[in-house]
């Protein structure tokens, strides 16, 4: 068995090895090329391929930040496992773990004291590990020293016959004739939401959002709320990540304005957007099963889909 860094050539046979072995998690090539070939963070060296010959039998996918996030930090000290896969054929000789040593190594050697997985941004495949759907795999990652920090809920819900609740309605109403507003933003108005977005939330999602406008995304997948004065009071969209029609997100109400109902209303103007615009389902990958989020998503109709792991180990 050999293992190497990426090559020029390999992105075919990873893909299709993917496909092999993460059945419930398909890659197409454009996605690939994208999510990681492109990403800004990516290194081909820490892109460990295992080959038995010519025939690719795993991969393990090793980042570290060589653009930050925010300001000028590079989180020197961590790195970041998005994806590792053993195609079938291969299982139960060693390779995930020679291909999974091999990206920590790298990862170590670049200096990382920490490692994640699957919690990478800008572009995670995942949020972290579905151990139902891979108890191979989180045995292996437990096995190798890593640990649960948190849980991440991926959420369905079905759009087919959905209908803006009438009394949600008469509260818009009410509001708006009190001096509210609620609508598409302008594109003056997107320097808000940016900012609420990275300040209040995730500087990813701010990210997220300017790169979906940039390329093309119609402001009509945004939905803010103002209040009287005019000041930003949340947002809600789809279609920012991918541009995918029926992905939800992201979503926050500014804190001093949690609570008051601002919140249900944006998720349901959304709703009714995205089901206008013909998607079939509303879904996203990530939120606090037990946090106000997923209590509210939960009283709208959303139901668990799945249920990720975001584990990390030391790099000792």
């Amino acid at each position: 068995m050999q293992i190497r860094g990426f090559r020029p050539g390999d992105g075919a046979a990873l893909v299709e090895a993917w496909r092999r072995a993460l059945p419930l998690d398909p890659m197409s090539y454009p996605r690939f090329r994208d999510l990681v070939l492109l990403d800004a963070n990516f290194d081909p060296d820490g892109l460990r391929i295992a080959l038995d010959g010519d025939r690719l039998m795993g991969a393990a996918y090793a980042v570290r930040r060589r653009v930050a996030m925010v300001g000028g930090d590079l989180e020197p000290g961590t790195g970041w496992l998005p994806f590792f896969f053993v195609t079938p054929d291969a299982r139960g000789v060693g390779v995930g773990r020679a291909v999974v040593r091999s990206a920590l190594d790298w990862l170590r050697n670049q200096g990382a004291r920490e490692v994640f997985f699957a919690s990478y941004t800008p572009n995670y495949v995942l949020p972290g590990l579905d151990a139902e759907a891979y108890p191979e795999a989180d045995a292996l990652l437990r096995d190798l020293g890593f640990e649960r920090r948190s849980e991440a809920a991926a959420m369905d819900r079905s759009l087919v016959g959905y209908r803006l609740p009438d009394e949600l309605r008469a509260r818009v109403d009410d509001l708006v004739a009190g001096g509210h507003r609620f609508g598409t933003p302008t594109g003056d108005d997107l320097v808000e939401v940016v900012r609420l977005a990275g300040e209040d939330f995730s500087p990813d999602w701010a990210r997220a959002i300017r790169s979906a406008v940039v390329a093309g995304l119609p402001l009509d997948r945004i939905v803010g709320a103002w209040d009287p004065d005019g000041t930003l009071a949340g947002w809600a969209m789809h279609a920012a990540y991918e541009n995918v029609l029926e992905r939800f997100g992201p979503f926050g109400v500014r804190p001093d304005r949690r609570g008051t109902g601002l919140g249900r209303i944006l998720l349901h103007l959304t709703l009714e957007r995205m089901r206008a615009a013909g998607a079939h389902s509303a879904w996203f990958l990530w939120t606090g099963e037990r946090s106000p989020a997923g209590q509210l998503y939960r009283s709208t109709g959303f139901a668990v889909t799945r249920r990720f792991a975001v584990l990390r180990a030391e790099l000792t």
